[in-house]
This record gives structure tokens, C-alpha cells and sequence, in this order.
């Protein structure tokens, strides 16, 4: 699987009128780092896994950096105060025995499939779910794998050898920090395929105790019915409270 690093280059100008002010030293754009040329291989049985879960795309702006307990808590308030659409109401789901955690909508029931450690699915509705795949890994870090964009086109070119798969393409990826620091990758992208049509995939990935957890959000966001803005606040909440226990 490929990461994408983020895009580095001179910061954006704001819109508004140019005033001069008194001369000041530039800001200088933060170094690009270049991903490894050998980078640590993933055991073949996790590769897999991330095929299945994650399809990949390929750009992505760095996200804010948050602890899991201010992603939880702003996940809580947004839920709150804003109207969530019928059925995405949010409950926590925690998995001790794996290590990991993460909201769910509350009316989506677990279902079993072969190679996932946990499936939700919408009911009546199966092309929208949330899974969770984990593997043992050689890994300390996912950022020993490479970068956010390197994973990103990785999981892309794995989407793309599908033979369902008509289109894919990333929209985003960046990372946060997690639960006791741990980096947590973010990828968005869309997703086209014979299977299910148009979806939008919201997937994020972490190493802990040499374990790759890798979360995978499907959505149906076809032209006849784009994904809604309350819809796709509700599923980034999802994405962002995905961590480790």
C-alpha cells in the first residue's frame, strides 16, 4: 500500500484587499519528506486485509492534529447541537480483547464476513458499512511504512486492480494523533464500482503493539443522490474516533 505525503509548497493567500506593512522575515514553508525507497514490507496477510478494506485515492492536506479525547469530545458537541439524519445516531463501540474503538451508528447491527474483525452494515442498505480489519505486522509505526499520501495511492493502486472497480480517486489524507500519541492515517476518496455503484470511502489506518488496524467507512454518494453535508459530518465522526484502547 502507497501513503501520500501532504503537499508541501509556499502557505495559501488569504482573499481581501493587499495593504504594505513594515517589512518581517517570510514564513518559510515546512520541508517535504521524502518516503523511504525501501520501506518495511507488511506481512502478506495484512496487505491482503487492506485490499479489502481500504481502496485507495490520492491527495491529501494535512489534518488538524487532535488528541482521541478532544475528537471524542467535539464528536459528542457537534452531535448535539446539530441535527443527525435518522439512523446515525452515535453509540461507542470498543473492542478489549483487539485493542481498538470507535462510534457507530447506533441502528446499524454487527454482521459477520470472512477476513473482517468487526462489520457494520446499514440495514436494508449493506453498501453502507463500517469495517475494521486487524493483522499482526513487522511495524512499530505506520509512519515506518511511509507517508499519509505513500499508504493513500498504495491502497488506490490495490482499489484499481479490482476487476469491479470502475473509477477511484483520492479526494484526501493527512493524519492526527491518537490515543498516547499514536499516528492514525486519514484517507478519503470516491470510489465507482460494479458493485454498489458510487461510494465514498472514508478509511483510516494505525500500528500498535505491532498490530495494523485498518478502518474502512463505504457510503453510496451517487449523482442521482449525493452524499448531504449532516450525512458526511456524521460519518467524519466515525473516522475520526477510530483509535486504540
Amino acid at each position: 500500500m502507497s501513503l501520500v505525503s501532504p503537499r508541501c509548497g509556499p502557505p495559501l493567500a488569504l482573499g481581501g484587499r493587499h495593504r504594505r506593512r513594515p517589512h518581517r522575515a517570510r514564513a518559510v514553508a515546512p520541508k517535504c519528506e521524502t518516503s523511504p525507497s525501501h520501506p518495511p514490507v507488511l506481512t502478506r496477510r495484512a496487505v491482503s486485509a487492506a485490499a479489502l478494506l481500504l481502496p485507495l485515492p490520492a491527495s491529501w492536506p494535512q489534518l488538524p492534529v487532535a488528541s482521541a479525547s478532544e475528537a471524542a469530545a467535539a464528536a459528542a458537541e457537534a452531535q448535539g447541537e446539530s441535527g443527525v439524519p435518522e439512523g446515525l445516531e452515535l453509540e461507542r463501540y470498543t473492542d478489549q480483547e483487539q485493542g481498538f474503538t470507535l462510534l457507530k451508528p447506533a441502528s446499524w447491527p454487527k454482521v459477520d464476513k470472512a477476513g473482517a474483525t468487526a462489520l457494520f452494515q446499514q440495514e436494508g442498505k449493506g453498501r453502507n458499512n463500517i469495517g475494521v480489519v486487524v493483522n499482526p505486522v513487522r511495524l512499530n509505526s505506520l509512519t515506518e511504512f511511509g507517508t499519509p499520501q505513500f499508504v493513500a495511492d498504495k491502497l488506490l493502486q490495490a482499489e484499481k486492480k479490482k476487476e469491479s472497480t470502475k473509477s477511484a480517486e483520492v479526494i484526501s489524507a493527512g493524519e492526527r494523533t491518537g490515543h498516547g500519541g499514536l499516528t492514525v492515517y486519514e484517507i478519503e476518496y470516491a470510489l465507482d464500482s460494479t458493485r454498489g455503484g458510487m461510494k465514498r470511502i472514508f478509511s483510516a489506518a494505525f500500528v500498535a503493539s505491532r498490530k495494523l488496524y485498518l478502518l474502512n467507512i463505504a457510503y453510496s454518494d451517487a449523482q442521482e443522490k449525493p452524499l448531504d453535508s449532516q450525512t458526511r459530518t456524521v460519518l467524519e465522526q466515525v473516522l475520526h474516533s477510530f483509535d486504540s484502547v
